[in-house]
């Protein structure tokens, strides 16, 4: 009977994710939102809990934090990395400092404790890689300028990731200042390790990975990735980083080829999670959190636009294009409900999941709107702002000679704003 009730209570769970899905996917907007109110609806305190397949999604859950982190480590390789981090690390340190003291403040403001005030600050840190990937494949802005900017600042995000994440967890644990260092020594040097072996080594094990059997592929990737996670949480180190290492240890075909195998696997298992927060969140715990999540929402939109526009800037990229990578940093998602729900389960703070939902539904409605609407409003501001009669650039007209720029999301009024054609 037990089993029954479980098949009846996950079925509609997938039923109704892919129903929601549907419905984002209509209104062309991140499905997130929808699944953390499902989550909110049907958990504690909601319409109506779900008991026989609650542990199923607990498990669920935490193999689509593994996979989501693990797609992320594919879209990179190990050289890439490496050169972000000799180039970029400027705007990586910026973009900390706007957005994580916002977060650490707020909660040294609400009286939380400064563990705490180290967890809210990751959670108003981290962007969504996901939602800001779709976004920019929707707007078209792919092959834009500012483009890699954005990218360059995700890249940081998930690398600091790997040192954040045990730092936090040692935290959460109340593990003295030794075994704490202890953990996060390991944390670097299991990390080190990966890179050092991806770089000098990555072929080799791709090819060892590799196969033409879509099966055989789809089997020795998905199990390597969870041994590797679960040895990496077995040394106190978060099996989300384990996994984001595998992703980046994996190049070439194999990677391509694992990316179109795991991404159902992947956007199933990571409905999954975001239901599973909304489950351990009660409803009517958050109202008291709204006001505070909206200002830091609001708060942390300014400084993520502003990182944005500073990196871009610092990248010779045109005023648009500044205004363009400062909007599509906005969204938050993933990351930040990661991060959040180990607070949850170390139960360090009542009111951390709570608020953490409520920003996260915010921000990752705000995100597209942002990444759409903010160089337009950025445009039409200065506008209004420039006396009548100023001299207008020329906009050189478009001939055979002069490639087209249709479908990248620029203009020519930014060509003309700079020389080198930089937007």
């Amino acid at each position: 009977m037990h089993s029954a009730f479980f098949l009846i209570e996950f079925g509609a769970i997938i039923l109704g994710l892919g129903l929601l899905g549907r419905v984002a996917g209509r209104l062309k907007f991140s499905p997130i939102p929808l699944y953390l109110l499902a989550g909110l609806a049907f958990g504690t305190g909601g319409l109506l809990p779900l008991p026989a397949s609650e542990e199923f999604v607990a498990i669920g859950a935490e193999i689509g934090v593994i996979l989501l982190l693990l797609m992320l480590g594919l879209e990179y390789t190990a050289s890439d990395l490496v050169s972000n981090l000799r180039t970029q690390y400027p705007a990586g340190l910026v973009d900390f400092g706007l957005n994580a003291v916002p977060g650490a403040a707020a909660a040294l403001l609400m009286g939380w404790g400064p563990v705490a005030a180290v967890v809210l600050a990751g959670v108003t840190w981290i962007s969504s890689s996901g939602v800001i990937a779709k976004v920019m494949g929707d707007l078209g802005r792919v092959g834009n300028r500012e483009t890699p900017v954005i990218l360059s600042i995700l890249v940081l995000e998930d690398l600091a990731m790997a040192v954040y994440l045990p730092i936090v967890t040692a935290l959460l644990a109340g593990v003295s200042l030794a075994a704490g260092s202890a953990t996060l020594a390991i944390a670097l040097g299991v990390a080190g390790a990966v890179l050092f072996v991806a770089v000098r080594f990555g072929r080799h094990i791709s090819r060892f990975v590799s196969s033409d059997d879509p099966e055989k592929l789809l089997l020795v990737v998905l199990g390597l990735t969870l041994l590797v996670a679960g040895i990496a949480q077995q040394l106190q180190v978060s099996a989300a980083v384990g996994a984001f290492l595998v992703g980046i240890a994996l190049s070439g075909e194999v990677a391509e080829g694992t990316h179109s195998l795991l991404s159902p696997l992947r956007d199933l298992f990571a409905a999954v999670f975001f239901v599973f927060f909304g489950l351990h969140t009660d409803p009517a715990s958050i109202p008291p959190v709204l006001l505070p999540a909206l200002a830091l929402a609001v708060v942390t939109a300014g400084t993520k636009v502003a990182t944005g526009y500073w990196a871009a800037k610092r990248a010779g990229v045109g005023v648009k294009g500044r205004w363009r990578a400062g909007g599509t940093l906005v969204a938050r998602g993933e990351f930040s409900i990661v991060i959040a729900g180990l607070a949850v389960t170390a139960g360090i703070e009542p009111d951390m999941g709570p608020l953490a939902t409520a920003y996260v539904l915010i921000l990752v409605v705000l995100g597209p709107l942002t990444a759409r609407y903010t160089e337009p409003a950025a445009v039409w501001f200065a506008g209004r702002r420039t006396p009548p009669g100023s001299p207008v650039v020329p906009v050189p007209p478009v001939n055979a000679a002069s490639p087209s720029r249709a479908g990248s999301g620029e203009d020519l009024t930014d060509q003309a704003q700079d020389p080198a054609g930089r937007a």
